[in-house]
């Protein structure tokens, strides 16, 4: 299985027989109303097409798209790959240079959300885990 070695905090959401997959970073932390719900860092697996037009996203292409998205709208990373094992690889070093603090998440926003940032940093790059 290509998401037995997700660093920790990191969750297999869902996988479906097509290959699409989502990963979800500290669900109990976000759920439980410590951190904004809608903040729930997710990444997404996808050969869907990367358009923008709706429902473009259910036509498959020969390419595997890897996105780190810090709310619905904001994407933090976003990664094309050739293959699902090359994606899926991609998707769980996304997830370990999140743990370790090596994504951006302030430089995605255009609005900076201060306090969401200083106690997202309690959980990445060397802080808590708990």
């Amino acid at each position: 299985m290509a998401f037995e070695s997700l660093p920790d905090g990191w969750r297999l959401w869902n996988e479906e027989p097509s290959g699409r997959a989502i990963l979800v970073y500290r669900p109990d932390v976000f759920g439980s109303g410590d951190l904004p719900d809608e903040c729930l860092p997710t990444i997404y697996l996808t050969n869907g097409a990367r358009n923008a037009r709706p429902g473009s996203g259910q036509y498959a292409t020969d390419e595997w798209h890897v996105v780190l998205f810090l709310e619905p709208e904001i994407e933090a990373v976003t990664e094309t790959h050739e293959s699902r094992e090359a994606g899926a690889a991609g998707a769980v070093d996304v997830a370990e240079r999140f743990v370790a603090g090596d994504v951006d998440y302030r430089g995605a926003y255009q609005v900076p959300r201060e306090e969401y940032f200083a106690r997202l940093d309690e959980f990445v790059g060397g802080g808590e885990t708990a």
